[in-house]
């Protein structure tokens, strides 16, 4: 099972944990990713995402499959928030399980670093000093 949400409104770590419970599983794995209030030494006031949404959810969901075939994962979660978000807001939640902990670890470091690279979805981040756009990718 996967569950893929693309949204305005705050996103919760314990909905994705929810979601991917499973009896019959022995390792679940959860990565957050919160709104730092420092990039390369320069304070953060704020972050903007905005992304192309139709688009963002198909690919979330193709990350969700090709994890969920390659390290047999049970069920995934990925929430993404896009607007604007303060610091210590949770911006993206991934939560994954799997039948052993080696690969719900596996599994969910692929699911992050890949949303990163393919999802379009970006950043816009804003200092005392002005605003950058930025790719969501590290």
């Amino acid at each position: 099972m996967i569950d893929i949400q693309l949204k305005d409104t705050p996103i919760f770590p314990q909905d994705c944990i929810d979601f991917v419970a499973d009896d019959g599983t022995g390792g679940s794995t959860v990565f957050i990713g919160t709104v730092r209030n420092q990039t390369k030494e320069k304070k953060v006031l704020r972050l903007e995402f905005e992304s192309y949404a139709p688009m963002a959810i198909s690919e979330m969901r193709k990350i969700a499959e090709r994890a969920k075939e390659r390290w047999s994962c049970t069920k995934i979660s990925i929430h993404h928030r896009v607007g604007v978000l303060a610091i210590g807001e949770i911006a993206v939640i991934i939560a994954v399980a799997t039948p052993h902990r080696k690969a719900a670890f596996e599994a969910c470091e692929f699911c992050i670093d890949t949303l990163k690279e393919t999802v379009p979805i970006w950043k816009r981040e804003f200092f005392e000093d002005g605003d950058v756009w930025v790719a969501a990718h590290p």
